[in-house]
């Protein structure tokens, strides 16, 4: 068994194989950031609700700018560009830990910090597609996916041992988080596909991907609510501690080592549009879960219900993948898929950077059930436009 597994490994693509540990790396960097930057605003900065959604602003803003970030460097391969994300990501760690708490300097590493993790979305699916059969593209990104859980795991765990049993600080979580990214980028810029995309138009704005650009709206809507206010439920109206999302981050990664995979197989299996029909239904009732659990009459049945909820919806993120099949299957040209990705992180990140602020507002003018309302409407309209997910008939 063991000789085996060994086996299959050493006849893995190198490129594949530098890939996968340049992801690991940073799935551990990025389970130390997401488990830990809520707790870390709220302790040191003392944020409420509107303040935290208007901090999401700055830190969305290269998102919203990636297509440009990605016109500008259209000049290097993808690797290039992956392997100079994980150093921003890792610079912005690194800022992280060693500034004190000074609101200046946290909206300049945290910009640098997510220039770095958005740059590096569309490529990273992108470079994964390329590494992998046209018919097996689903599967691919499903293991590439659980590969990053996997390893995020890893970071989960640091940060529960070191926090809640060593009582390390903020600034030894970020430090060792951006070790992490700098090795990623050794592994990325070891990669040697000097081709990849490298000849690809700066900018795309085709009509046949109008659904793409709409479903990458409304994604960028759903997935800001849950980011920015689902652990602010848990901090703020049930006060639970930072090891906790990482206890959180550990049962999600390992369930979606297994689940990531699984669900690539499903895209390529029954197609995008029943997955992302799914996908919106399940969304719905994560809506009801976070907005009403309050009401239940036992408090560690609520609080079970948002653990829940929380772990589901970091599942159904994977769900984007189903996005980027249905891309690749309907591109004009095949040098489209690149800018077409990156103009999609852009789209779904102009509705980022305002419906923080928007459900901050919310929140404090009628309670925290009205943010998780709102997303349920959301919900609803991403199952209207997923239901229009079609495929050409011919090879695409």
């Amino acid at each position: 068994m063991n000789t085996s597994f060994i086996t299959r490994i050493r006849g893995l693509d190198r490129n594949l194989l530098l890939f996968l540990a340049g992801m690991a790396l940073l799935g551990a960097s990025g389970g130390m950031m997401e488990t830990t930057f809520n707790n870390y605003v709220a302790e040191i900065f003392k944020l409420g609700a509107d303040a935290r959604g208007q901090l999401e602003f700055p830190r969305e803003l290269p998102g919203f700018l990636t297509a440009l970030f990605a016109g500008l460097l259209c000049f290097l391969p993808e690797t290039r560009i992956a392997a100079f994300s994980a150093l921003a990501v890792g610079a912005g760690m690194l800022g992280l830990a060693l500034i004190g708490p000074s609101w200046g300097s946290l909206l300049v590493v945290i910009t640098l910090w997510s220039i770095g993790a958005h740059l590096l979305m569309p490529v990273r699916s992108s470079i994964t597609m390329d590494l992998a059969d046209t018919q097996k593209r689903g599967r691919r990104l499903g293991q590439i996916a659980s590969t990053a859980l996997a390893a995020s795991i890893v970071g989960c765990i640091i940060v529960w041992i070191s926090m809640r049993w060593l009582k390390a600080s903020y600034t030894v979580i970020f430090s060792i988080g951006a070790l992490a990214a700098f090795a990623a980028s050794i592994f990325l810029f070891a990669m040697r596909m000097p081709n990849a995309h490298l000849q690809r138009p700066r900018f795309v704005w085709e009509k046949r991907y109008w659904l793409y650009y709409v479903l990458s709206l409304l994604f960028g809507a759903r997935k800001q609510v849950f980011i920015t206010f689902g652990p602010w439920v848990l901090i703020r109206i049930f006060h639970q501690p930072v090891w906790i999302f990482a206890q959180l981050w550990i049962a999600a990664a390992i369930l979606g080592v297994f689940f990531q995979p699984w669900l690539g197989k499903a895209i390529d299996r029954w197609g995008e549009r029943r997955v992302l029909l799914a996908d919106s239904i399940l969304l719905l009732f994560i809506c009801l879960g976070y907005g009403f659990a309050h009401k239940l009459p036992v408090p560690s049945l609520a609080l079970w219900l948002l653990y829940v909820c929380f772990v589901g919806d970091n599942l159904l993120f994977g769900v984007n993948m189903a996005r980027d099949t249905y891309l690749s299957k309907i591109l004009v040209r095949p040098d489209h898929l690149g800018p077409t990705l990156s103009l999609g992180i852009s789209i779904n990140h102009l509705v980022s950077m305002s419906v923080p602020a928007l459900g901050g507002l919310l929140w404090i003018t009628y309670g925290h059930w009205s943010v998780f309302v709102a997303t349920a409407g959301i919900a609803v309209l991403m199952a209207i436009f997923s239901s229009m997910v079609r495929l050409p008939k011919g090879p695409s």
